[in-house]
C-alpha cells in the first residue's frame, strides 16, 4: 500500500515525469542529429531527410534530366523525399515508441492520475 491512504507518492511522480521528460529531450536531440536516406529510380534522385522530417539534401543523377520528360524527373524527385520521410518517420517512431507507451492513456502512465 502506498503512503497517503493510496494515494501515489508526490515525489516519486515527480521525479517519474523527469526522467521522462529528460529521455523525451533526449530522444529529440537524437532525432535532430539522425538522418534518413531515400531514393527512387535506381539511384537516379537520392533524398537526405533528417530526424525530424526536414529535407537536407537532394541530389539529382544528370542521367535522369530529360527537358522532354520533366514529369517523370519530378515523380523522382517526390518519390525519393516520400522514401527518405517514411524512413525518417521510422527513426522517429522507433526513439519515440517507449516514451510514448509512457505518455498514452493513464495520464502520463503514472498511477491515479
Amino acid at each position: 500500500m502506498q503512503p497517503g491512504g493510496g494515494m501515489p507518492d508526490m515525489q516519486q511522480i515527480l521525479q517519474q515525469a523527469q526522467q521522462m521528460q529528460e529521455q523525451l529531450m533526449s530522444a529529440q536531440e537524437e532525432l535532430a542529429n539522425a538522418e534518413a536516406t531515400g531514393s527512387a529510380g535506381g539511384g537516379l534522385v537520392t533524398a537526405v531527410v533528417s530526424g525530424t522530417g526536414e529535407l537536407k539534401s537532394l541530389v539529382i543523377d544528370p542521367k535522369a534530366v530529360d527537358p522532354d520528360d520533366v514529369e517523370t524527373l519530378a515523380d523522382l524527385v517526390v518519390a525519393a523525399v516520400r522514401d527518405a520521410s517514411g524512413k525518417a518517420n521510422k527513426l522517429a517512431s522507433e526513439a519515440m515508441g517507449p516514451l510514448a507507451g509512457g505518455l498514452g492513456g493513464g495520464g502520463l502512465g503514472i498511477p491515479g492520475l
